[in-house]
């Protein structure tokens, strides 16, 4: 069992905070625990649909719920891929996300966006619900 709160308290400690969003007028945070359609799943990884794994991220993508969030902060992309540790657990550093909670590959507990371009793809997928501009109260002691 993963502990996403965990995960969750890893970014904020760091200053980073979850990008807001509204559905029907209705605000919710960038954070939403949701069942992926096979489909889906492969429009997701569709720049690695020629590699020899895909089906093996599909299926394991599908294969129970999974927890999509925004973060949002400076330099957020770069620092989070540190947070989250290399791709293959074998290499990540403990105290990483993977380090702490992967072991093979194929299992990642975590999926982070690999640059600034790429995060703006995968939160229109994610989210077409449209992230609006919000700031945290805490946002003026964390950042200068």
């Amino acid at each position: 069992v993963f502990q996403v709160g965990e995960i969750i308290g890893r970014f904020e400690k760091k200053g980073f905070y979850l990008k807001a969003y509204f559905t029907l007028d209705v605000p919710n945070l960038g954070l939403k625990l949701i069942t992926v359609d096979q489909s889906f799943a492969e429009k997701h990884y569709a720049d690695l649909s020629a590699k020899p794994f895909f089906n093996g991220l599909v299926e394991y993508i599908i294969s129970g719920p999974v927890v999509a969030m925004i973060w949002e902060g400076k330099n957020v992309v770069t620092t989070g891929r540190k947070i989250i540790g290399a791709t293959n657990p074998a290499e990540s550093a403990p105290g990483t996300i993977r380090g702490d909670f992967a072991i093979d590959i194929g299992r990642n507990v975590i999926h982070g966006s690999d640059s600034v371009e790429s995060a703006r793809k995968e939160i229109a997928l994610w989210f077409p619900e449209s992230p609006v501009n919000w700031q945290s109260s805490v946002h003026p002691w964390i950042y200068e």
